[in-house]
């Protein structure tokens, strides 16, 4: 069996853990993960039904669990969930912020509500989320928050304008609020996490104006690696991970040369982001309400995806990209002053 996690505060007893967006996807193996580590886990999503798979997950990996049906969008609901976990189990030890939506579509063919939607769920469930687990973390000046992040935070592709706008924005919200904590001297700890693409059902059920089914850019990561990198955060709180090195390689590529990735994503981005199968119009989506099924935490993509990866904290990585960048820069001078000296 896993042994416990380590989080500060409870040495002594299992942490009380809060996952949005848990009973799918990325959200539902960090729940069971967290779980398995012998942790007390409360899943925040809008289906009973998948709400209910997800807790007998989590109570047969030997954890506690509490679910709440509650659309992440609804800053009351979410906090009323939040009072309850607290006066239930004394405490929220963790919050991970991981509820999503998206839609699959050029910028032009996106309406207001459907862009709207998106950023109340992507954006503002987050931030709604932060201010839940904020309100009982603040009393006990403990806890840690972990932002789901994506390497689109800091590197933007086409198709996907709302979301993108979104992560964009929680990487501006988290950097803001993690300075008034640092301002304050507050032990309350806030880290996020970028990942890769992975083999996920929101490329089942995302809205999607397409001729194509959507999918993740390759290479592709099982969902149960970006939550082992979850539980990482958890413990150690740096203050950004870089999951899985395509996101690594587009985080740094986007520093060094932007311009050029936006000419290479015009070219590649659309068909990168499309499978083979033929998208039929009037599909069910779950943009506005949740699409019926026990989806899991898998996608259709389990033949193209890998559960390892390379993990970084994101300031070794920047430093040496600035230190590779600056050696490259120091040698064209050098370069440049021995041939001029030749003249």
């Amino acid at each position: 069996m896993p042994e416990r996690l380590r989080i500060p505060g409870c040495e002594n007893r299992p942490a009380n853990v809060v996952v949005t967006g848990g009973s799918a996807g990325l959200g539902r193996a960090t729940a069971v993960a967290f779980a398995e580590h012998g942790c007390n886990v409360a899943v925040i999503a809008r289906d009973p039904a998948r709400l209910a798979e997800t807790k007998r997950d989590i109570e047969s990996a030997g954890g506690r669990s509490l679910t709440f049906p509650v659309d992440v969008s609804d800053s009351a609901a979410l906090q009323a969930a939040a009072d309850t976990v607290a006066s239930d189990w004394n405490s929220i030890d963790v919050w991970v912020n991981c509820a999503m939506a998206t839609i699959f579509a050029p910028f032009h063919e996106i309406q207001p509500d459907e862009f709207r939607r998106v950023v109340e769920v992507t954006l503002l469930g987050f931030v709604y989320g932060t201010m839940a687990a904020l309100k009982h973390m603040r009393t006990r000046n403990s806890g840690t928050i972990v932002q789901v992040g994506s390497a689109l935070s800091y590197r933007a592709i086409p198709l996907q304008s709302a979301y993108c706008a979104s992560k964009f924005a929680i990487r501006g919200f988290t950097d803001s609020l993690r300075s008034e904590l640092l301002h304050d001297k507050s032990r309350i700890r806030l880290t996020m996490v970028q990942m890769p693409a992975f083999n996920t059902p929101q490329f089942d059920w995302a809205r999607n104006r397409m001729p194509r089914k959507p999918m993740p850019v390759p290479p592709i990561f099982q969902p149960e690696f970006g939550a082992r990198a979850v539980l990482r955060a958890a413990q150690h709180a740096p203050r950004e991970l870089w999951v899985g090195k395509p996101a690594i390689q587009a985080i740094v590529g986007n520093f060094v040369a932007p311009g050029w990735i936006d000419r290479f994503l015009a070219r590649k981005g659309y068909e990168g982001q499309l499978s083979p199968e033929i998208h039929e119009p009037g599909q069910a989506d779950n943009l506005f309400s949740p699409v019926q099924g026990d989806f899991g935490a898998h996608g259709r993509f389990d033949r193209q995806s890998s559960d390892t990866g390379y993990v970084t904290a994101s300031g070794g990585t920047v430093r040496k990209v600035i230190g590779a960048t600056a050696l490259a820069g120091i040698a064209g001078l050098l370069a440049t002053a021995a041939f001029t000296s030749r003249r």
